[in-house]
């Protein structure tokens, strides 16, 4: 008997020790016991896979600096029409009839761009407008002063007075390619900050007649109301473009969203900060796209040309020696396209700089040399 028990004990320590070692086995190398193996209650799962196609980290890296902005309007009615009526006017005092007012509350999102609180939205988000408030993904809060606005590309720089901004990472939209996912991040319909995923649909889109400079960024990524200023990213989190626009028959996503181009907007803004407003490059000419008719008697890229219809007296164009009738093909050995193209080129382009035009004039090919000069406010020649 007593060499039983001796047995025993001696037997319990392995036993013990095996199932110690199995416990620890099981608890940090799950993935060795092949789950479907397993049945009912017992099943043991393994571990989730790192995440091959999460865009987490884009998201973690740019929504801290996508703001949501709310603003306010207020709105003063006029009177009612029967006080303008002599019988009732008799028994009322004009000096105290006033309007009913009400407050127009209205929302849009928009990007930190820099540690001093500059932040880049839509124009028509913040458009006259009595007060913004602009909440951030940490969840702090500030009111915000308008530094700057351009109505020609519907781009407006706000300013917030907080520390420790998370600034967003610039991206190249001039590689963005079709294809390409892209995220957009927003506060859609006062929802909250919210990401929605896409491709970019197409690059360079203009004559939507949506503002005077178009180049936009076409996405299917959702983008409904309220998304106006915020972000469009590529799958690291950088800045691809500004949210501006949808092309919808109902007010939501219909799959066509538009989205300003960084690299245009981070100038526009640069301007807006420097000098209050956006300083563009002119040569003052007036210009239609090539006809057939002409570009085949031309011998000539039918979707590339334009001819000069006016041009602006004194103006860069005229003091170059352009004339009606010359057809452009190039500046700076950039295609003009149908002109849209030569244009945002001219008006990216700093007053002062030099430019090679290259034209066709009576069948022959020239180059002449322009200075650039300074848009006018409201010019007659664009």
């Amino acid at each position: 008997m007593n060499k039983l028990l001796q047995f025993l004990r001696w037997l319990s320590w392995p036993v013990l020790c095996g199932l110690l070692a199995a416990i620890v086995i099981l608890d940090h190398l799950p993935g060795l016991i092949n789950p479907q193996n397993q049945t009912g209650l017992n099943r043991i799962y393994t571990r989730a896979p790192i995440r091959q196609h999460s865009f987490a980290d884009a998201v973690q890296r740019a929504a801290p600096t996508v703001v949501n902005i709310y603003t306010e309007k207020i709105v003063r009615e006029k009177p009612s029409a029967i006080f303008n009526d002599p019988f009732f006017s008799r028994f009322l005092n004009p000096g105290n009839i006033r309007g009913k007012e009400r407050i127009q509350r209205s929302l849009g999102s928009g990007v930190i761009m820099s540690p001093q609180g500059y932040v880049l939205t839509n124009n028509h988000v913040i458009n006259d407008v009595d007060q913004i408030l602009v909440l951030l993904q940490d969840g702090r809060e500030a009111l915000a002063q308008v530094v700057g606005t351009d109505p020609d590309t519907d781009l407006a720089v706000l300013k917030i007075d907080l520390d420790k901004l998370d600034i967003i990472s610039i991206g190249d939209p001039s590689n963005a390619m079709v294809g390409d996912i892209v995220l957009a991040i927003g506060n859609p319909y006062g929802f909250g900050q919210t990401v929605t995923q896409g491709i970019i649909s197409a690059t360079g889109r203009y004559g939507l007649k949506l503002s005077t400079y178009e180049n936009f960024i076409q996405t299917d990524a959702a983008i409904n109301p309220g998304n106006s200023g915020g972000a469009l990213v590529d799958a690291e989190g950088n800045l691809l473009g500004i949210n501006t626009a949808i092309y919808s028959k109902t007010g939501g996503s219909h799959g066509i969203g538009l989205a300003i181009p960084a690299t245009q907007a981070l100038r526009i803004m640069s301007d807006l900060v420097q000098y209050g407003k956006v300083i563009r490059g002119w040569l003052g000419i007036e210009v239609r796209q090539l006809p057939r008719a002409v570009a085949q008697a031309n011998n000539m890229n039918l979707l590339n040309g334009v001819i000069v219809t006016a041009t602006a007296p004194g103006g860069p164009a005229e003091k170059a020696g352009l004339v009606v009738g010359d057809i452009i093909t190039a500046i700076n050995d950039q295609p003009v396209g149908n002109g849209q193209a030569g244009m945002n080129f001219i008006a990216s382009t700093r007053p002062g700089d030099q430019v090679a035009i290259k034209i066709s004039r009576n069948g022959q090919l020239q180059q002449i040399n322009a200075w650039v000069g300074n848009r006018p406010a409201n010019p007659e020649h664009r």
